[in-house]
């Protein structure tokens, strides 16, 4: 059974850095598409990263050069790096996963964490 659980989140002032880590269990972590998604009170579910099968990566713009996404197959373990933090950040962070493809629409993620929170003060 696939299973995600979501760790790191805490509170940071503006500038700062967190990394979010995400375990998997139930599953070969090479063989599916990884989001990173994030929801902030009263706002819609935003998709912050992807890393697809082969290693690509892509991202919101509004986190460019600021996030990494990546993962440790061996470990079973994906990972947001979260720098130079800004209150807009702030949000319950999710990973998702989804067998092989990602896919275009995020609601069609298969499987969710339980989400770990992250807060940026100013």
């Amino acid at each position: 059974q696939v299973h995600l659980v979501e760790s790191g989140g805490g509170s940071v002032q503006a500038g700062g850095s967190l990394r979010l880590s995400c375990a998997v269990f139930g599953y070969t972590l090479s063989e599916y598409c990884m989001g990173w998604f994030r929801q902030a009170p009263g706002k819609e579910r935003e998709r912050v990263a992807t890393i697809d099968i082969d290693g690509g990566t892509s991202y919101v713009d509004s986190v460019k050069g600021r996030f990494t996404i990546s993962q440790d197959n061996a470990k079973s373990v994906l990972y947001l790096q979260m720098n130079s933090l800004k209150p807009e950040d702030t949000a319950m962070y999710y990973c998702a996963a989804d067998e092989w493809d990602c896919p275009s629409r995020s609601a069609d993620f298969g499987y969710w964490g339980q989400g770990t929170q992250v807060t940026v003060s100013s």
